[in-house]
Parts: structure tokens; C-alpha cells; sequence
């Protein structure tokens, strides 16, 4: 047992931990009469605590039928049922069985019912695609004529699958196993390591499938291919107690700060992540999708930070921007720290090759100063050498220091790494340190940090001051909007989809991506946003960034959906291996292999926006009504193929409905912008816009659902769906549109998120529901005259945003955690449009 008592506390502590157990003779104990097999209280009650743990899965995988399965343990929701050595997985499960199956079921059935009747104390169970020939309580003399008769008689038929228990032979109409269930349930839950607990010899095939972390454990006697043993039941419960205690132990440890509750610092080239607790754990250098040089989000400590700390232990009390500005205040009892990363010299392009992050510490005290980068995700061993002044950053590409005067460091050993430490005490006069990339020396320029703090705040808030806020949430509104402009990438234009890399969207599981790019549709969204509370000059800048990449692609219809802010390529997709991930979840990317996919709604949120730029009598000229005509000729030449979507799904291609639509998007504003700018009217877009809404309405739409679909080869809802209305392809008061809103309430809506979809998308693990998902919900609300319900879903989403207003990509609804990038441009995008909208209905 103190073999399994160290693999149990190993296997404690994986990310996402899936515990499966078989029933008869190891939750229950082996009876003669199979109907009164209970679970033991104590195994029962263990069981129902580890389900209840969060990143833990509890199953029951036996060979019972799932329906008595279900009546014997009485299971609570999140224990995971799977019945028939792994062939029911539902009740529904005997409805799925084609016509020759259930024939052939039925014949064993009979076969099975007639050699019974040639003995005593046999007796027959029919499951949904198996029978079993049960002779537990037979002589034993009969019991070797009646298998004999079993195996030469039914169990010979074709397409007749045996298996063999413990006084049990089970003839089955479809070929699967323990082990093949257990594999399915791992993948669908995306589970990092498996114990498993079996006494049956149809539990070896469980076994067989557990490999590397995975925890196998034989109950009872019996050769075994599982390197752990058990007496009986009562041990079983005793070894899911172990593990509950264990797993619960460590994920009291395991909490990282959640994703919304940190704050966002940008100089409009990079970002950097704060913690509440004044830790820098997040800054890539010199640009947002450069390698980062503090990962400790995505590592933990040893993957670099940047932390402040009172001497004494005491926490923070406050945290908060001052005013309308990325410049970060963090309040302790006797002492602040003030952080921002410098915008003091105007705008981004006149301070290109340079970031610098200020941290100043006023008040008194003592405080510890950890400086710990790491190169490159820390793949690279990072030295530092203590200089007079400061430290500098040995063997970088670009120069980097920490201008630090007064302050006196040591150098702590730290594997490949070097961390400088520094105790401060505090007098009254502030302490200044200077991270700069870029510039090697020492000597700080003619201003001094306090000045530049001040001109920094300037530049934010003289910005943030020319907005036309909403009075609905106002503040949270001018936050989101000084997000998107801290996400425009100064000196090009272009705007990334959010601030970070592989933030998860299933904790512990697999999707994690990099958002760190210029997505087509994300920054036309995004841009069309801040014109909408009078600033343009962003969207100008976009429509820039647009033309140089369309000048540098073979043809428009070509266009990729995303690049780097640089307007190029955002290169292969890769995993840091050596990174835990945030709260386990790996693997850790780079790169977004979404780059090569085919998604043909990116051209329609560049052309809206072009009009919307009219609307607001912006400066368009010659080269944009160019830029109009590319993208009407690339949706004339690719309209009608399938692609693969807004949601980028990794599988074959479909005829996504929103792509369609975001086509006909293309088509119908190029129309207007024609008739703005030239005065005259174009009749074959307005022909090609017709036939593309035609074939949207008629495949689309399914009357058996009476909604529009993910896409036209099926009937799974997708949120994005509802764009056939808030485009105005539709009327609000069509009934496909007011039933596709219902469907999409009925089955995507929980609590206060929206899914994007529930159907299988190849991946392991269940995300959250989309912010902008819930946005567009409140927006189809307003725009069908159901403003109460548009205000109450509104607030529900704006009270998932941070303390600092940050928002990510998703939230779970059933962890009550926000999940994915941060902070997200979709998601304040649909802040700013809720708000507005809501204001204008009163």
C-alpha cells in the first residue's frame, strides 16, 4: 500500500485526473443475487467527493446494463455512467442499434433462455447489445456443460462478440471493451492521467490502455497485468478516500490568480500582465508576439516575474488605473507602486526598438524585489551582472537593463537562471526601476520617471477624454475602449485579438491558443467599435495595415485570416514544452496554425467598416474604394465554397452560415459605399448579393428546427448564427430569425454566457461560453423589442469583468471561472456595442 500511497500523490497533483472504477467486486461487494449488489457507503461516499472536486472526473464502467446500473448506485451528476463493458454510454443506447443488430440480439437472447432452462441456478440478463449467461450459483458440473453448449451454439453465430467474467459469459452484438470506452472518456474530458480499479478480467482491457502517469489497481486475486493490488471493496474505498484527501490537498495549492482579476499595461508595441499582488507576470519583448521575457503566467515562478512585495508578508489593499489611463496604481498599507510602460514620447512609431516598464515605490517600509526574466520562455539561461546603477541582462540580441540607482541587488542561483533580489527600505523618496529593452546604458534621460509617468497619463486619458461614452456602464465602456487601444499595435495599426498565449479555454485541458496576432475580422470589430464612440483615427490606421497586407498578397481572395501585427506571416505553430501551462493547462503554443485555414467572413467586417468610416464623414479615399473592390471580387470568385468558419474548428471544411452571410455582409455595404462615394449603383453586386442571400435562406434554414444552422450539411446551432438578423439579411420580425434566437436561447444560453456551439468539435475537453457570444444575444434581444431581457443578460455579463475591467474570451459557468485570452478584444468589443445599443432604447 505505501507503493500506491506515493503513485496516489503523484497522480494528485496531474491537471485534469479522471477516476474510473469498475462495480460488481470493487464498489460493491460479489452477491449471489446480482439485482441486490449495493456499493459499499464508504467507497459510494468517496466517489461522490472526488466528482465534486473541480479538474476531477469520477466514472463507473461496468458490465451491466446502464439502466440498473443507474438504479443500483443512484449516481449524482457529475458521476459518469458508462454500462455494457463500455457499449452504453446513454439509456438512449438500445434505440441506436440498426435492425440486423437487434435480430441478432434477439436470437442470442433465445438461444441463451433455452440452455438455461437445462439446469439450476442459471439465469439470463439482457442488457441494450448484449446478453449475459449468468452460472454464480449453478453446480459446477452443469455449469461446464452449459458454457460448452454457450460457446459452440450462440457464441459461434457472426458478428457475435464474448466476453468472459467472473461466472459470467456475456455474448455482445457490438464489438467494444472497457478499455475502448475508457480511452473515449479520457479524450471527451480531456483527463492528463487515469486511475482505474477493476476485479474482472474484462478490466484488463482497461488496463491495457493505461500508460505513462496512469494508475492501474487489481482488485481481489487473479493474474493481472495492473502493478498495484487490493484486497477486496472495502480497500477500494479506502484508496478513493486516499485520493480524494490527496487531490484536495493539492488543489488548495494549485490556485493561480484568475485570468480577469489582472491588469493590462501597454505602450501600444507590447503588453505586460500585473497581478493584484503587484507581480509582473506576463511581458513579451519588443513586440506583443515576441518570446516573452516574463512567463510566470504561463510557468509559474521559475518562468520569470517581476514582483513587488512588503517585507513583512501583509498583502495589498488596493489596486486601481489612475484616472483614464494604463498607468497602475497598487496600495499597501504603507507604501504604492505606480507601473506603466512608457508612452511619454507620443506616439508608438516615433519609439520604435524601445519598451520601457516603469515601477516606482513611494511611502514607507521595507520592501523585497524579486528581478527574475527568463530569456525566451526560459529557454534560454539567463544571467545577470550587477552594474552601478542597475542590472543588465547578459547575452541578449538587444540590449536590456534594469535602471535601478541606490538599489543594492544580489544575485540568487536559480537552475540555468539568475534572480537579483533587493530589500528596500522606504523613507519617504520614491524608488524608480526602469526595465529597458533597447538600451544598454545606465543613465536615465532628461525627464525624469515622475514626469514621464505624468505624460503617459496624459496621452491615455487626452484620448480617452475625446469619446463619446454611453451613460449605460460608462465606466466599464471607456475601460474596454482604452483596452482596444491599448491592443492597436502603434506602428502599423494593426489590433491584436487579445494580450496573451494559450490562456486556457478547459482548465487543465488542450485549448490553448495563441492570440497574440492581427485577425482581419477581429480588428475591423474591434476598430468599427472605438468609430462608434467617435474616435477613427484607429480605424484609419487599421484600413492602413489592411492595403499592406493586400498589396503583399497573390491575390485578394487569398487573403489568410490573420498576421502578425507587421503585417506578416504568423509563422508554423509550435508547444513550449517546457512550460506547466496556466493551472496545468499544456500544451503551451506559439504561432496559430489557424494562419492557413480557409475563412471567408473575413471580408466582410473590413467593407462595414469602410462604410461605417462614411457614416461618420471620415476621410475615405480612392485607395479604399480599391480596397472595396477587392473584397467584393474575392467573395464573387469564393462565396460558395465551404470553409471553415468564424470558430476556426480544426475538421474538414463546411458551408458555415455565418461565413455565407458575412459574404452577402461584403456585397451589401459595398453596395451602399458605392452609391456614397460614387453616386451610382452597381446591378451585379446587387444581383450577386441576392443570390447569395437566397442560397442562405434556402439552405441554411431548417424547418425540423426552425432555426438557421452552424452550417448547411447539418443541424447544429451555432450563436454566430444569429447574424442572418443583426446583419439585416433578415427582418428582426421574420419568424426563421425570431426561431433561430430561440433556439439559440433555448440551447446555447446558461446563466450569463452563451455557447458558440455544443457539438462535437474534435477537441478534448468542454470550453466556456463566449462573452461576445452573450453580446450578440443581448443585441438580437434588443433588436426584437426584448429590452428587459437585453439588460438583464447585459448586466450579468458586465459583472464577470475584473476588478480593473478586464475581460477574457469566455467564462464557465459551472466552475464560475473565466477562461481563455486576456484581456479579450471580442469581448469589450461587446461591451461598447451592448452599451450603446441600450442607451439608445432608454
Amino acid at each position: 500500500m505505501n507503493d500506491l500511497t506515493h503513485e496516489l500523490e503523484r497522480i494528485a497533483a496531474v491537471p485534469v485526473l479522471l477516476v474510473a472504477s469498475d462495480y460488481d467486486g470493487t464498489l460493491a461487494p460479489i452477491v449471489s443475487d446480482p439485482a441486490q449488489a449495493k456499493p459499499l457507503r464508504e467507497a459510494a461516499v468517496a466517489l461522490r467527493m472526488l466528482a465534486t472536486l473541480p479538474q476531477t472526473h469520477v466514472a463507473i464502467i461496468s458490465g451491466r446494463a446502464l439502466r440498473d446500473l443507474a438504479d443500483l448506485t443512484n449516481p449524482p451528476e457529475d458521476v459518469h455512467l458508462v454500462g455494457s463493458h463500455g457499449s452504453e454510454f446513454d439509456l438512449d443506447f438500445a434505440t441506436s442499434l440498426s435492425p440486423e443488430t437487434s435480430k441478432l440480439r434477439d436470437r442470442v437472447l433465445e438461444e441463451l433462455s433455452q440452455i438455461a432452462t437445462k439446469g439450476t441456478g442459471f439465469s439470463v440478463e439482457q442488457k441494450p447489445a448484449s446478453i449475459a449467461f449468468h452460472y454464480r450459483n449453478a453446480p459446477d458440473d452443469e455449469a461446464d456443460r452449459a458454457v460448452k453448449a454457450v460457446m459452440s451454439g450462440p457464441a459461434a453465430l457472426k458478428g457475435v462478440f464474448t466476453k468472459y467474467g467472473k461466472k459470467v459469459v456475456e455474448l455482445g452484438v457490438v464489438s467494444t471493451d472497457k478499455g475502448q470506452a475508457l480511452e473515449a472518456m479520457r479524450h471527451r474530458l480531456g483527463a492528463s492521467a487515469v486511475v482505474f480499479l477493476g476485479d474482472d478480467k474484462t478490466d484488463e482491457d482497461a488496463f491495457a490502455t493505461l500508460t505513462g502517469p496512469d494508475i492501474a489497481v487489481k482488485v481481489g486475486p487473479g493474474e493481472t497485468r495492473a502493478p498495484f493490488r487490493v484486497d477486496g471493496p472495502e480497500d477500494v474505498a479506502k484508496v478513493l478516500a486516499k485520493l480524494g484527501e490527496l487531490r484536495t490537498e493539492w488543489l488548495k495549492g494549485s490556485e493561480a490568480v484568475a485570468i480577469e482579476q489582472h491588469a493590462m499595461l501597454s505602450d501600444q508595441r507590447t503588453v505586460a500582465l500585473v497581478t493584484p499582488n503587484a507581480s509582473v507576470t506576463w511581458l513579451c519583448l519588443p513586440r506583443i508576439d515576441s518570446p516573452a521575457l516574463f512567463a510566470d503566467l504561463l510557468g509559474g515562478p521559475s518562468a520569470g516575474h517581476f514582483s513587488i512585495k512588503a517585507a513583512d508578508g501583509s498583502l495589498p489593499i488596493e489596486q486601481r488605473y489612475t484616472g483614464d489611463s494604463l498607468v497602475l496604481q497598487t496600495r499597501w498599507q504603507g507604501f504604492t507602486t505606480t507601473d506603466f510602460l512608457d508612452c511619454s514620447g507620443g506616439r508608438p512609431s516615433q519609439r520604435a526598438g524601445r519598451a520601457d516598464l516603469f515601477r516606482i515605490l513611494e511611502g514607507g517600509g521595507r520592501v523585497v524585489v524579486d528581478f527574475a526574466p527568463r530569456l525566451d520562455f526560459g529557454r534560454v539561461p539567463t544571467r545577470l551582472i550587477v552594474r552601478d546603477g542597475g542590472i543588465e541582462v547578459e547575452d541578449t540580441p538587444d540590449p536590456i537593463v534594469l535602471r535601478s540607482p541606490g538599489v543594492k541587488w544580489r544575485l540568487v542561483e536559480e537552475g540555468n537562471h539568475h534572480t537579483a533580489r533587493a530589500e528596500i527600505d522606504l523613507d519617504q523618496e520614491p524608488v524608480v526601476l526602469h526595465l529597458c529593452h533597447g538600451s544598454g546604458s545606465m543613465r536615465d534621460g532628461v525627464a525624469s520617471a515622475k514626469d514621464k509617468r505624468l505624460l503617459t497619463e496624459v496621452y491615455w486619458s487626452s484620448w480617452a477624454d475625446g469619446l463619446a461614452i454611453p451613460n449605460v456602464e460608462p465606466e466599464l465602456v471607456r475601460r474596454s475602449a482604452l483596452v482596444l487601444k491599448g491592443l492597436c499595435y502603434g506602428p502599423t495599426g494593426a489590433v491584436s485579438a487579445a494580450g496573451t498565449t494559450s490562456l486556457p479555454e478547459h482548465i487543465g485541458g488542450v485549448r490553448n491558443w495563441d492570440y497574440r496576432f492581427c485577425w482581419l475580422r477581429d480588428g475591423a470589430m474591434a476598430a468599427a467599435a472605438l468609430v462608434k464612440l467617435g474616435s477613427t483615427a484607429e480605424a484609419m490606421h487599421f484600413l492602413d495595415w489592411v492595403l499592406g497586407v493586400v498589396d503583399n498578397c497573390d491575390s485578394p481572395e487569398r487573403l489568410r485570416p490573420l498576421y502578425t501585427v507587421t503585417g506578416g506571416s504568423a509563422g508554423p505553430e509550435a508547444e513550449l514544452g517546457q512550460l506547466a501551462g496556466y493551472r496545468g493547462s499544456r500544451p503551451v503554443r506559439v504561432g496559430n496554425s489557424a494562419a492557413a485555414q480557409v475563412q471567408l467572413d473575413v471580408f466582410g467586417p473590413i467593407v462595414d467598416l469602410v462604410a461605417l468610416l462614411l457614416d461618420h464623414d471620415a476621410p475615405v479615399s480612392s485607395n479604399h474604394w480599391r480596397l472595396v473592390e477587392a473584397m467584393v471580387q474575392a467573395v464573387r470568385q469564393r462565396w460558395h465554397e465551404p470553409d471553415h468558419g468564424i470558430w476556426e474548428i480544426r475538421r474538414p471544411r463546411r458551408h458555415h452560415v455565418h461565413s455565407k452571410v458575412m459574404c452577402w455582409v461584403t456585397v451589401d455595404r459595398a453596395i451602399k459605399i458605392s452609391g456614397h462615394l460614387l453616386g451610382r449603383d452597381r446591378e451585379d453586386w446587387k444581383r450577386l448579393r441576392d443570390e447569395i442571400a437566397k442560397d442562405v435562406i434556402e439552405h441554411g434554414f431548417k424547418q425540423a428546427g426552425n432555426a438557421f444552422t452552424a452550417a448547411y450539411d447539418d443541424t447544429d446551432l451555432d450563436a454566430a448564427a444569429l447574424y442572418v438578423g443583426l446583419t439585416g439579411l433578415l427582418d428582426p420580425q421574420d419568424p426563421r430569425y425570431l426561431g433561430t434566437l430561440d433556439a439559440v436561447e433555448k440551447a446555447l444560453l446558461l446563466g450569463p454566457t452563451v455557447y458558440r456551439y455544443r457539438s462535437d468539435d474534435g477537441l478534448p475537453g468542454y470550453e466556456g461560453g463566449f462573452h461576445i457570444c452573450a453580446s450578440w444575444l443581448v443585441e438580437a434581444y434588443a433588436q426584437v423589442g426584448r429590452v428587459a431581457e437585453a439588460k438583464t443578460l447585459f448586466n450579468q455579463i458586465v459583472s464577470l469583468a475584473g476588478p480593473t475591467g478586464m475581460m477574457s474570451e469566455q467564462y464557465g459557468p459551472k466552475t464560475r471561472r473565466a477562461l481563455g485570452n486576456v484581456p479579450q478584444a471580442y469581448s469589450h468589443i461587446g461591451v461598447i456595442e451592448n452599451a450603446l445599443t441600450l442607451e439608445r432604447l432608454g
